[in-house]
């Protein structure tokens, strides 16, 4: 390994057997730097780029707690760990609420030290490939947040990237949790209206009066408590989109203002006389049939119709289990990295019993269930007896298995699906990690990891 691929670490101590035997047991994995005291440990987080401090919390002068207080305010911050004796654990302890990464206790375990170290740095390895995921997901607009590859998703994400660059209105229909929200994004963001605003509003946790407040704005007086003249979501969104999510839950006093904007981009806020114009496009969903809402008198059938120019209907996700691994894989990761917890991923029945559950909340209740299961695990692994109880009670639905993986690992799985999405892509690595919503960093190291050879770009 050449030596400027070597994290660098900087050892912090004012004894010097202890500096000394630990470049001894580090210098062949690290790059390492020595310091006897705070003030020079400063000096060199100047002239180096320093992955990690190691420092003793008790030293003369400056101590270990403000060593690391001073070096977190870097950028970017190293990994700060500290070392003390017994009776000083809890002020390492402070130390870790005030941002450095843990501690361990004198004298140094060599071996939990090496794994100490392997595990920080990996985390924080993990940690920025999701800062360059993010970034690549903001420039791609968002469809990359939509993670699954089953033909009904495909579907959505094919009509969206047809829908959005229009004019037209679009009624997003699916259960709830199935990510409407999400496609709505997706929907400003693709459009010739994203450098404009995208206004939410939740329309069933609003009273029938004050969402008529907040979509329309009010003046001053116009009703008790309207001290100032206000604008409306509507007046917000100008040049740009409104979505309104549950629309099937406004009142037919609403629903005529609305209808209104949709034909002529006009209204007049509450109290007022003036006639406002905007130009905004409206993206609404509900998890209700909206027909059916029209035959029964409790939705215009004038305002459907204008709401209903496209239709996407989102999936729930018992249609589309084989995006359940996609899905739990990605929830495990950003909740292990949250919790500051080393997990591997999910047993074989761990994640049958995962695609045999119906999941009534969808991809909301998926997302919290793999949240409780990350916060309470003990082990690295994912077990079926990590579950809620809901989950674990639950009778398997027909078509729960893993496809196509049969008795395989976990790890054996993710092999094969890398292996199946270079192959798609004549061996493009840009390709495949895009259709496995990877980074391409992500999947350089799994091709390293399973030993399998990398062509194409």
């Amino acid at each position: 390994m050449k030596d400027k691929q070597r994290p660098a670490i900087l050892i912090v101590d004012d004894e010097k057997s202890t500096r000394d035997g630990l470049a001894r047991a580090l210098q062949r994995a690290y790059r390492v730097h020595l310091a006897e005291d705070g003030a020079k440990a400063l000096d060199v987080l100047n002239r180096h780029d320093i992955d990690v401090v190691l420092s003793d919390l008790r030293m003369p002068g400056m101590d270990g707690l403000t060593l690391i207080q001073r070096a977190l305010t870097r950028t970017p911050q190293p990994i700060c760990i500290l070392l003390t004796a017994y009776g000083s654990v809890e002020n390492a302890v402070e130390a870790m609420k005030r941002g450095a990464y843990d501690y361990l206790t004198k004298p140094v375990n060599l071996d939990e030290l090496d794994l100490l170290l392997q595990r920080a740095l990996r985390s924080r390895d993990v940690e920025q490939e999701n800062v360059q995921l993010r970034e690549q997901l903001d420039e791609r607009f968002g469809l990359e947040r939509f993670i699954g590859k089953s033909p009904a998703l495909e579907e959505v994400l094919d009509m969206i990237r047809q829908v959005a660059p229009s004019r037209a209105n679009v009624l997003i229909q699916g259960e709830t949790g199935t990510g409407k929200e999400l496609v709505a994004q997706a929907l400003h963001r693709l459009s010739p209206r994203s450098k404009g605003k995208l206004v939410t509003v939740h329309c069933a946790a609003l009273p029938p009066t004050l969402l008529e407040s907040e979509l329309f704005g009010h003046e001053k007086g116009a009703f008790t408590g309207a001290t100032e003249r206000r604008a409306g979501r509507f007046e917000w969104a100008d040049g740009g989109s409104v979505f309104l999510d549950e629309i099937g839950e406004i009142e037919p006093q609403v629903q005529v203002k609305i209808l209104r904007v949709l034909e002529q981009r006009q209204f007049e806020r509450i109290g007022g006389r003036e006639t406002l114009e905007v130009d905004v496009r409206l993206i609404a969903a509900t998890n209700r049939d909206l027909q059916a809402e029209v035959a029964a008198g409790r939705f215009r059938e004038d305002l459907y119709y204008r709401l209903n120019v496209v239709t996407i209907t989102l999936p729930p996700l018992r249609e589309r289990r084989e995006d359940v691994p996609l899905l739990a894989q990605s929830f495990l990761q950003e909740f292990a990295e949250e919790n500051g917890k080393a997990l591997e991923g999910f047993t074989t029945d761990c994640m049958q019993a995962l695609m045999g559950y119906d999941w009534p909340g969808n991809i909301r209740e998926l997302r919290n269930a793999v949240e409780r299961m990350v916060v309470l695990a003990r082990q690295p692994r994912l077990t079926v007896r990590d579950l809620p109880a809901t989950i674990r009670q639950s009778e398997p639905a027909p078509g729960g298995q893993l496809p196509l993986m049969g008795d395989l690992s976990l790890e054996e799985a993710e092999k094969q699906l890398i292996l199946q999405a270079l192959e798609a892509n004549g061996g493009n690595r840009t390709k495949a990690a895009e259709q496995l919503k990877i980074s391409r960093r992500t999947l350089h190291r799994k091709l390293n990891e399973y030993g399998l050879r990398e062509s194409g770009e």
